[in-house]
């Protein structure tokens, strides 16, 4: 697996893009200040990741995800690694915004990560469509947070 940043044509990964966050207006909003970094399994890409400089030291995942026949094998912590190393030095926090379901939740804790605050109605009022994730819908955005450690 290799990870490479993106810097041009960022839309041409919008297939992956929507699997993490179902809305192409939505991902238009943060995906040119974006750093945009995809996984590939050589030719094949596997896994995005959009990330934010939300000022103050914070740097904010705001999309994350891995192609259906490449879940469940550990690239999205993989990813969330990488991300926490490129990035050491330059800001203290990481944060990643998410629904309320059980997988996305559970994902963060595994990574880390602990619950810090709710935007209420954030899909609801954002979202042209109602968005469902196991099987629940979404209604509050949960952010998660985890201090990034200082790699030697």
């Amino acid at each position: 697996m290799q990870i490479k940043k993106i810097s041009d044509n960022k839309e041409e990964y919008m297939e992956l893009l929507l699997l993490g966050d179902e809305q192409e207006s939505m991902i238009f909003r943060y995906l040119k200040r974006s750093d945009l970094y995809v996984m590939f399994d050589g030719e094949n890409t596997v896994a995005v990741c959009a990330v934010t400089d939300e000022g103050g030291g914070v740097l904010e995942i705001k999309n994350i995800a891995v192609s259906k026949e490449y879940q469940k094998r550990g690239l999205g912590k993989r990813f969330i690694d990488y991300i926490e190393k490129e990035y050491s030095g330059r800001f203290f926090k990481l944060r990643a915004g998410t629904g309320d379901s059980p997988s996305t939740v559970g994902f963060y804790e595994k990574c880390g990560f602990k619950r810090t605050f709710t935007v209420k109605n954030f899909f609801t009022d954002n979202y042209d469509h109602p968005i469902f994730e196991d099987g629940r819908q979404l209604v509050d955005m949960i952010y998660f947070e985890k201090n990034m450690e200082e790699q030697g």
